[in-house]
């Protein structure tokens, strides 16, 4: 069998994820029909979840670590009555409890607690690492495991409907929410216990109306003729929530030598700074008075 001849490409797909693949294994699907020689995911889909899975390829890998941060939306599917290993679907089921009768008004009450910043504890199968080593790793060892408990926050949480024990919610949260752990939590304090049935991504920031590809849409595409880069968004587009610097050419050679400039004009924060070409250059950081330090540079 022939190897496949990767090369250079850069910029960002935004992939539908099919249910049953792991994020990675997505990812790297994803990277042999397109060729490309470097890829990244912007944080783990559960493989039972579908929907959307930025990727990034190329010098876009750069900026992986700032989208795993960005606040993101789910569709969700909760089975109340059943609790799993897994919090969901694809876990060994471990309890069963009858499930009180509940109306929509009920939920929301529930859910106040569960709204804002908020504790919470990741499954023991999730891909958080302690010690090293992902939870799931120690848990499929049959490793007794006490999951971390950390702050995280939840935007909001929309009843889409209620029908005996299934219920659909819409969250959006920030980063390092677990959906799962929600639906367990919410699923402990009515009583009965919960799971998750489904789950899908609808966004991440900062693309929030996606025009997402399925594995097969882009296989499709691509046997079409369609040359990849066409089906790929530009780096800069993982960056449009960030202020904006545009430099004149000079000053944009010094900023890309790793120099310091200094305006009073610069936004303080982080930025995102461009060329005379209209092409990001890199990531700085403004201070309050106006001297800009580059942080991370992007090659041409």
């Amino acid at each position: 069998m022939s190897k496949i001849p990767f090369r250079r490409l850069d910029g960002i797909l935004l992939l539908d994820k099919p249910a049953g693949l792991s994020s990675n294994q997505a990812l790297q699907a994803a990277r042999r029909l397109l060729r490309a020689e470097k890829g990244g995911h912007t944080g783990a889909l559960d493989p039972l979840a579908t929907g959307l899975l930025p990727l990034c390829f190329g010098e876009a890998t750069k900026i992986a670590g700032l989208l795993l941060g960005s606040a993101k939306a789910y569709d969700a599917d909760v089975v109340l009555g059943v609790t799993t290993d897994t919090d969901d679907a694809d876990g060994v089921p471990l309890r069963e409890r009858p499930v009180p009768v509940l109306d929509e008004a009920a939920i929301a009450a529930a859910l106040v607690p569960f709204t804002g910043r908020i504790r919470q504890r990741a499954p023991i199968y999730s891909a958080l690492k302690q010690g090293g080593e992902p939870l799931y790793a120690k848990a499929r060892r049959g490793e007794a495991i006490e999951a971390p408990e950390r702050e995280v926050e939840v935007h909001a949480v929309e009843i889409l409907g209620l029908d005996g024990p299934h219920l659909r919610l819409r969250v959006t949260c920030g980063s390092g929410t677990y959906i799962r752990s929600l639906a367990r939590d919410l699923g402990e304090s009515l009583g009965c216990g919960a799971h998750i049935a489904g789950l899908r991504r609808l966004w991440v920031e900062p693309f929030r109306s996606p025009e997402m590809f399925t594995l097969e849409a882009l296989e499709a595409r691509l046997a079409a003729g369609e040359p990849a880069e066409g089906l790929l968004l530009p780096l800069a587009a993982g960056l449009a929530d960030y202020p904006r610097i545009d430099l004149a050419e000079e000053p944009a050679r010094r900023f890309r030598m790793g120099q310091r400039l200094r305006d009073p004009a610069f936004p303080a924060g982080e930025v995102v700074v461009f060329g005379p070409d209209g092409q990001p250059s890199g990531l700085g950081r403004v201070d309050a008075e106006g001297l800009l330090a580059p942080q991370r540079l992007f090659n041409a």
